[in-house]
């Protein structure tokens, strides 16, 4: 079947995560069933667009969001232009399809001061569990990894002499990505605590659970949250946007936009530009704090 093939080709040539293949995968099987519920058509391989927007108008009317309308259109837009690739069809059905508007959406970066007082005011637990809470803190705001990154991190990723993190990025990108000595410090405590926990199941990744697994990324998202709920009343606290935050602050302190474009593991410049709406604004405050006209 030629979905079944479009999932291979996701998984084995695109190198797509499991979750992102999932996600095309479960967008076209839901407009399958919206085709053959409306149109008794059961082959989504030759639809016409007016199928798609008819899908596209129900999507609305039942609440779905622009923004999650538009990423199930680049699941069908994708899966037709595979079709195209191996012959399967002639035209793309969705070829002149226009996406939907969307509101651009600010993510709001940890101040430094909020940074600062996570980093220094919190007790960590002195245990495995609160060493390893404060790691994954200090590595998200020093490196930018993201959160599948910073899970799947290996022991052989990690060259103390070199003071190198070596990160499978997206479509199994690898990128090297300096460590500061004071998170190499915190993070030789943290794999002596590892080594003494009473079982190891998992001997390959760097961060665990206190059982030995492998640590989850439910887990993660909830421990940044609880951490900096205690010092910050931003709506949004994830491992996002300490990313957003460790770019921000490079920017803010005249990093190269290129160098952190390579930090971040971004394939083109366009992405992390998305990061700089803080950094012009700290530009606009000290243009005016320092320019001899600003004061007048």
């Amino acid at each position: 079947m030629s979905l079944d093939s479009f999932i291979s080709y996701l998984a084995l040539e695109k190198n797509y995560s499991v979750h992102t293949v999932t996600a095309y995968k479960r967008d076209l099987e839901t407009f399958g069933q919206f085709c053959e519920q409306n149109y008794d058509c059961k082959n989504i391989d030759a639809v016409a667009y007016s199928f798609v927007r008819s899908w596209v108008v129900s999507l609305v009317d039942s609440g779905v969001s622009n923004r999650s309308v538009n990423r199930k259109m680049a699941s069908l837009k994708a899966y037709y232009k595979f079709l195209q690739n191996i012959g399967a069809i002639k035209v793309n059905p969705l070829a002149k399809h226009k996406a939907l508007k969307t509101s651009k959406k600010i993510e709001v970066p940890f101040s430094e001061m909020e940074m600062e007082e996570v980093l220094s005011q919190i007790e960590f637990a002195d245990d495995f569990e609160g060493v390893r809470d404060r790691l994954i803190i200090e590595l998200f705001y020093t490196t930018g990894i993201r959160r599948a990154e910073l899970i799947n991190l290996k022991m052989a990723d990690v060259s103390f002499s070199q003071h190198l993190l070596k990160v499978l990025g997206k479509r199994s990108k690898e990128r090297m990505v300096p460590l500061l000595s004071s998170v190499e410090l915190l993070l030789r405590v943290y794999l002596k605590e590892r080594e003494a926990l009473v079982e190891i199941t998992d001997e390959t990744h760097v961060f665990l659970l206190k059982s030995g697994n492998k640590l989850y990324e439910n887990l993660v998202y909830r421990l940044i949250n609880k951490y900096f709920s205690e010092v910050s009343s931003k709506v949004k606290k994830s491992p996002h946007i300490l990313r957003h935050t460790f770019a921000t602050h490079l920017l803010n302190k005249g990093a190269d936009m290129n160098s952190v474009k390579e930090l971040l593991g971004h394939a083109s410049l366009a992405s992390t530009q998305v990061y700089t709406h803080n950094s012009i604004a700290e530009l606009k405050k000290v243009h005016a704090s320092a320019h001899p006209r600003g004061k007048k």
